[in-house]
């Protein structure tokens, strides 16, 4: 049976978004906002960093997240959905091996892991809260109206979608990779799965060394 035609252009959109990325990305193992880029293991890092523009997102706390919040520290974030079947819990468990690594380190006060949801008719502050705890207490949660999602996600260079069916079932298809920002708030790269929680660790002590 062929997909949805939703679906396959859902893919379409995501190789055209690879490609673009990859056109930006080539140099990012040359430079890194002007100055050599430190070695990495498994991060993509573009040639100079990206601004972010200003937005606002509700923490399933009830707090806002807005773009100050991604200053001062680095800051791995990742997009996705609480009931999403594989794809997230898997890429949640890898983050949290990385933030247990991270803690090995003694670098956690230097970095955090965001779970945006995409998904904000469903996923509510409680659900939100309960699921990024399961996989670490320390795990920000946080989601917004389509509107907040998808002027950040564009921004960030990723995409997803969300499709009732006639039986009343919601899909949804998102962006599997997760950026990289730094202290200065800025987009400056992306992991892409399958995600791998040493080198993903290991890549964010060596930019957290660089001392940017």
């Amino acid at each position: 049976m062929s997909p949805p035609a939703s679906h396959r252009s859902f893919v379409w959109l995501i190789l055209i978004a690879a490609l673009a990325a990859g056109l930006g990305l080539w140099l990012g193992g040359r430079q890194f906002g002007g100055v050599a880029a430190p070695s990495m293991t498994s991060a993509i890092l573009y040639p100079q960093p990206r601004a972010v523009p200003a937005f606002e997102l509700t923490q399933a706390n009830g707090k806002p997240l807005t773009d100050a919040d991604w200053q001062s520290r680095w800051n791995l974030v990742y997009f996705g959905y609480a009931s999403c079947p594989d794809v997230c819990p898997t890429a949640l468990a890898a983050f949290k091996q990385v933030w247990k690594e991270l803690g090995d380190r003694h670098l956690q006060d230097r970095a955090r892991i965001y779970f945006i949801s995409v998904d904000p008719q469903r996923d509510t502050p409680a659900l939100l809260q309960s699921y990024a705890a399961f996989f670490s207490p320390d795990f920000i949660a946080a989601t917004g109206s389509d509107e907040q999602l998808t002027k950040l996600t564009r921004a960030l260079g990723l995409l997803y979608s969300r499709t009732t069916k006639a039986d009343g079932t919601i899909e949804v298809d998102h962006s599997g990779s997760a950026v990289i920002i730094d202290p200065h708030g800025q987009l400056v790269g992306i992991f892409r799965p399958p995600f791998a929680p040493k080198a993903i660790s290991a890549d964010l002590a060596a930019l957290i060394a660089s001392g940017r």
